[in-house]
């Protein structure tokens, strides 16, 4: 009877691991529930719209509750968090609109072929001058934890995510001190910040 008990117990066992990607699995599904759509889902996980589009082979946008749908890969937890701390320390008392454009800026930049291919990277850069691209960087305003709406500002640019005009700059024209920042295209304004190309 023993015998019979561990063998029950080593059979539920190893079925439980094959059973463990199958979890996995269904991190990278999500069941659509009534009144969602692409834009929300794609800013609750922080991904693109387009990219969610293309994962799941859609032309249209038009969802149907209880279907399933994939959720492509994002950018990690930890980069998010790191984006989010600088559009915290750098729009800083600026509109939420701002706070989203300035990290579409870093978004911009990643998918650029002239800048590095990581948030992290693209955040800690250097000019060939030796200056970093983000002033918090060097003053340590990065290291400041982020209120909730620079988090959502991400998760919002995230889900916009090639779709802007291409900024790929901002910069306060009251306090700028490059004369090369104004020879740049203005791509739009907002609040204290001049967005541009």
């Amino acid at each position: 009877m023993n015998n019979i008990k561990k063998l029950i117990a080593t059979t539920s066992l190893a079925l439980g691991l094959f059973a463990l990607p199958t979890l996995t699995d269904a991190s990278t599904s999500h069941t659509v529930q009534s009144g969602e759509s692409f834009w929300k889902i794609a800013t609750q996980y922080g991904v693109s719209v387009t990219s969610l589009l293309e994962e799941n082979n859609r032309t249209s946008s038009a969802l149907n509750a209880g279907e399933t749908i994939k959720i492509p890969n994002s950018i990690s937890e930890a980069d998010k968090e790191l984006l989010a701390k600088l559009v915290h320390a750098e729009a800083k008392g600026e509109p939420y609109a701002g706070k989203v454009a300035v990290a579409t800026v870093v978004l911009n930049r990643l998918d650029h072929p002239d800048y590095p291919n990581t948030i992290k990277d693209v955040i800690y850069a250097k000019s060939s001058k030796g200056y970093y691209a983000f002033s918090p960087v060097k003053d340590g305003a990065i290291n400041q934890t982020p209120n909730d709406e620079a988090r959502k500002a991400v998760k919002e640019a995230l889900a916009f995510r090639g779709q802007g005009k291409g900024s790929l700059y901002f910069y306060n024209p009251e306090t700028a001190t490059s004369e090369w920042i104004f020879s740049r295209e203005v791509t739009t304004t907002i609040g204290n910040h001049r967005f541009a190309k």
